[in-house]
């Protein structure tokens, strides 16, 4: 009955996508969907409306209300028109700047959305082509702009399309705005409440001058030039992944200094199918094979990666036998903070004012580096927003050094509010190139922190469930975890846990409660175990799927002993998924 009712509901709000205003192709689609007799994608199309989530508006492309097209993307829009009408009704000029990654019809949904702020008498900076995140990022404080969109689904497959909106920061929406600007969505019922006939008058198209700001401005974090002057022929093999980094990852490496970068000509290739790689997500091993390959050939210093919108990166380093080893995104992230931190110190730079930011997910080693140094490390919830939103709360108070994210993420300016690979990877070439004129290797240098602040051992877990039936087995697994709290994780007792839905933390050896200070409540979980361990459990805002984040602790008391404590380190994590179940 239950089926038969949600069926009649699709049925209906399809049909109100077969009248007018939606173009012939919308039409076949639908209609496809109406006369099939397996119901699934009709359903999965239309049973909700595409929703803001950490990350904006991210969905699979296609006809349908929980389908990003060229309507779902038009109410986001206007939406946010109308919201920023309101927000800003004092300005005599809104300004808003649009950016699109490599994805099939990120261009189109660009140019789509210019027309609706353009009709509704915003000013529009597009970008003449695809350009990073961060670059749009860095686009609205530069341009004085009051918000801003980028088309991209990040690192998703080929399928799937996104929309994240962004305030005047230059970070991406938090509450209220992004509550204030869904609330506006929602009050678009029909495609006629849509301005598509845009104001060509309003719309600017911006490139290079932006570029070239852009990278002067990444040129000023450089630590250690001359390092890379003693350096600058060390082999760089770099790969876009067919996307946006294409423009200018390279051209900043050599803002740097660098004069050696090695391409990977297939994957230099603009292109929204991917045509190499069955994922372009640096998290995915597959994903830097040919650069990998690419590397060995050419025995390179370092293998870097960014994915589509060049906002994270991947990176393959040599181990002490010569071979090309991942580097993960947790160690990604120390490697970088550590590096900021002891140059720093070094430069004379440290005055008791500063601080790094990482998210709660993201290993606890960071925070140690950072007390050993007496910087103050802030924890906050995952997705960069946060981290924006740390960096925008102490502007004009503290000095942000960096901080980052076990996703791959970093970033270490406070000019562009987003994770930002074309930075994160000058500095990494940067980092090489100070490692080498210290006699060692990256790879050294990582086993240097686990030698001076502890060994750790980090693995992130997805577990995907896809569709309607998806996200309600994914809420039934977090409320069994809620019901029914682990004691005891591979064999070590559970001494601390944290929900951060009431925000409530319990810490079992006082057996007391105690309020955990974030700026709201979110689906997460975590629990702290005698032996060192950290599980955190969350499902994600963008994705059909549940995350499990495993932590686990080793001692590490020679180089030498390395790979045994990797390998011990291997086998906890492998215990640790035995008692979650996955």
């Amino acid at each position: 009955m239950e089926n038969e009712t949600l069926l009649k509901e699709v049925t209906a709000k399809a049909q109100t996508w077969l009248g007018d205003g939606y173009d012939e192709a919308t039409k076949a689609e639908v209609r496809r969907m109406l006369d099939n007799d397996d119901k699934t994608e009709l359903i999965e199309s239309f049973y909700k409306d595409l929703e803001f989530g950490t990350g904006g508006l991210r969905g699979i492309m296609g006809a349908g209300t929980n389908r990003m097209n060229i309507y779902t993307v038009g109410a986001a829009t206007q939406g946010l028109s109308n919201y920023l009408k309101k927000e800003f009704a004092d300005l005599s000029e809104i300004k808003v700047v649009i950016g699109h990654d490599c994805r099939n019809n990120s261009r189109l949904f660009a140019e789509i959305s210019a027309d609706i702020f353009s009709a509704n008498g915003i000013k529009v900076y597009l970008f003449e082509s695809l350009r990073p995140t961060p670059e749009m990022s860095f686009a609205i404080r530069a341009l004085g702009c009051q918000s801003g969109i980028i088309l991209t689904a990040s690192h998703n497959p080929k399928e799937y399309n996104g929309y994240k909106a962004y305030w005047n920061d230059g970070a991406q929406m938090i509450s209220p705005h992004d509550k204030n600007t869904i609330a506006e969505v929602n009050k678009i019922r029909s495609i006629a409440d849509i301005k598509f006939k845009g104001n060509p008058a309003l719309i600017e198209i911006i490139g290079e001058e932006v570029d070239k700001l852009f990278l002067d401005k990444i040129k000023t974090l450089s630590l250690s030039p001359d390092a890379i002057e003693r350096h600058k022929d060390m082999k760089i093999v770099y790969t876009p992944i067919h996307g946006t980094g294409v423009k200018l990852v390279p051209a900043s490496l050599k803002n740097f200094g660098f004069t050696n970068i090695i391409h990977v000509p297939e994957q230099d290739v603009v292109s929204g199918d991917f045509p190499t790689v069955v994922s372009p997500n640096p998290e995915e091993p597959a994903a830097l094979d040919m650069a990998i390959r690419k590397g060995i050939e050419v025995d390179a210093d370092i293998v870097m990666a960014s994915d589509p919108d060049a906002d994270r990166i991947g990176i393959a380093v040599k181990n002490d036998k010569g071979e090309f080893v991942l580097v993960n995104g947790n160690q990604i992230v120390m490697i970088l903070l550590n590096y900021l931190m002891t140059k720093y110190k070094e430069l004379g730079r440290l005055t008791g004012n500063e601080y790094i930011v990482k998210t709660i997910v993201t290993t606890e080693l960071i925070k140690t580096i950072a007390d050993r140094n007496n910087i103050t490390c802030y924890d906050c919830y995952t997705g960069f927003k946060w981290i924006a939103s740390v960096i925008r709360e102490l502007e004009g108070k503290k000095k942000y050094i960096g901080g980052g994210e076990e996703s791959y993420g970093f970033l270490a300016e406070d000019f562009a509010r987003d994770k930002d690979a074309v930075s994160a990877i000058s500095l990494m070439a940067e980092v090489a190139a100070w490692a080498k004129d210290n006699g060692k290797t990256v790879y050294e240098m990582l086993q240097d922190i686990y030698l001076t602040y502890g060994f750790s051992k980090e693995k992130g877990i997805s577990v995907v469930r896809k569709g309607k039936s998806g996200a309600e087995e994914i809420e039934a697994m977090m409320k069994n975890f809620r019901n029914n709290p682990m004691t005891e994780i591979a064999g070590s007792k559970v001494i601390l846990t944290k929900d951060f839905s009431p925000l409530v933390a319990n810490d079992l050896v006082e057996n007391e409660k105690y309020t955990l200070d974030m700026p709201t409540t979110s689906n997460v979980l975590q629990y702290f175990t005698e032996d060192g361990t950290k599980v955190s459990i969350r499902p994600s805002g963008t994705e059909p799927k549940i995350k499990f984040y495993i932590e686990v602790k080793g001692e590490l008391k020679s180089r030498e002993d390395y790979d045994k404590v990797n390998e011990l380190a291997n086998q906890k994590i492998e215990a640790v998924k035995v008692s979650l179940g996955i």
